[in-house]
């Protein structure tokens, strides 16, 4: 059963929220206007319901993190299994044993299947740590404290995170309080090609390392809030070829893009290129706010033993309820064949929107790899058209669709559903936005 058109959103129950909420919360986080937002009150699958009883199919899979749906019944019956035992300890002090079969679980499906021998994790709490963290071993290897990173990057909004982020919007208000030590390169764009020469971005690369004391060399394999961007191919190999030259620590942000929505179980595969830390979140557990820095063994035992005092840690580390939830996780996306999966699916999503790009303005190309795709929103000239993008995820919510814009520009309708989005569920949400082309 597809939603139907609703008359109202959002309806009477989610206003009055809404008007709660503005009381209380700081007015930078949730956006809030007549026409938006919804209140969520249960999802299943792929479909969210509101507090007004509406039904929606959600194609943003909860900003990519339920790959496997919402609610997916083995992940809850852990969950609720582990509750009911234990949902809380001390995890770097007295852990759990869910903590050490986690570790050992990333190590086996990161560097040991790519044959780069064992990997050691640091869990943290959400994605921007798992890069803090990244960011403090790169130090620890090399007493360098210089990082490079690229235009368009997102990599979370700590301040370590933030400082690493290109994106002017999320670092530009507090630049006066960030230090100078991130240094940003162009992000070679497949859909650009005669843009970037190889020799060119390598001799500009060479420079920067040269000029700047960069211990790291920090990228999303595929950019996912800047735009789902994806690289040339001549790009990550180059930066695995630099780092081990100018002895640089080569970080990947797989935040967004790790296990399966790209298509592979990471977005580097695509490229066979190994880095020396990945950072994991977002679908690792499948709803619940954990993440992690896995690292080479060589490179993370740069951190010093701990003497009963750890020098990077929080209270929450390594929380058994989230590790429960990321081993069921993890094993069932490991049991399913979601490569299979995740591309049969994107073939029949890429050509929904191909056929909808095809009736001309205000479409511009397609992007990403996988299920993690974008569809540009131009206006008559070609140029970017973020306000008709904003007007098109307040339509969409009318006629039962929950999708979300990205990119600095704020112009790119940004797909990243879960991996059963189904052909009829495809179907009905291109034609919803076919028709609100229209109007």
């Amino acid at each position: 059963m597809l939603p139907e058109l609703i008359t109202s959103v959002p309806g009477p129950k989610s206003k009055e929220w809404a008007t709660r909420l503005r009381a209380c919360e700081s007015r930078n986080v949730t956006f809030l206007s007549e026409d938006f937002p919804i209140f969520w009150k249960k999802a299943h699958g792929t479909n969210v319901w509101d507090v007004d009883g509406n039904r929606f199919i959600d194609l943003t899979s909860g900003f990519g993190v339920a790959g496997l749906g919402y609610t997916p019944e083995p992940v809850v019956a852990a969950m609720q299994e582990q509750a009911g035992e234990l949902y809380h300890a001390m995890g770097d002090v007295h852990p759990t044993a869910e903590k050490v079969e986690l570790c050992e679980t990333l190590s086996r499906l990161t560097f040991e299947n790519w044959n780069a021998g064992s990997g050691k994790s640091l869990l943290t709490n959400s994605g921007s740590e798992a890069v803090e963290a990244a960011l403090k071993t790169a130090f620890m290897v090399t007493r360098k404290p210089g990082v490079l990173a690229f235009n368009g990057s997102y990599h979370g909004l700590g301040y370590g995170a933030v400082t690493a982020t290109e994106n002017l919007f999320f670092r530009g208000p507090f630049s006066p309080q960030l230090a100078n030590w991130a240094v940003f390169a162009p992000y070679p764009w497949e859909l650009r090609p005669n843009d970037f020469s190889a020799a060119e971005e390598e001799a500009r690369l060479r420079e920067k390392l040269t000029r700047h004391p960069i211990g790291a060399i920090l990228v999303e394999p595929i950019q996912g809030r800047g735009g789902e961007v994806v690289p040339l191919g001549w790009f990550l190999p180059l930066l695995r070829r630099l780092a081990d030259e100018f002895k640089a620590v080569l970080i990947f942000d797989e935040v967004f893009t790790g296990f399966y929505r790209t298509g592979k179980r990471f977005a580097c595969d695509h490229w066979n290129v190994v880095p020396d830390i990945i950072c994991l979140g977002k679908a690792l557990t499948s709803g619940f706010p954990l993440a992690a820095c896995v690292g080479k063994a060589a490179i993370m035992d740069a951190w010093p033993p701990s003497d009963g005092e750890a020098i990077h840690t929080s209270t929450f580390l390594g929380n058994p309820l989230g590790c429960r939830m990321a081993l069921t996780a993890l094993a069932e996306m490991e049991r399913r064949d979601l490569e299979t999966r995740v591309n049969a699916v994107s073939e029949k999503l890429c050509a929904a929107i191909d056929h909808l790009r095809a009736k001309g303005k205000p479409w511009g190309q397609r992007r990403g790899r996988g299920l993690i795709l974008g569809l540009e929103v131009v206006n008559a000239a070609g140029k970017p058209d973020p306000a008709k993008a904003g007007q098109f995820i307040e339509q969409m919510l009318v006629r039962g669709v929950i999708i979300l814009s990205g990119s600095p520009q704020r112009n790119v309708l940004s797909f990243t559903p879960a991996f059963d989005l189904s052909a009829e569920e495809i179907d009905f949400a291109l034609m919803q936005l076919a028709n609100a082309a229209t109007t």
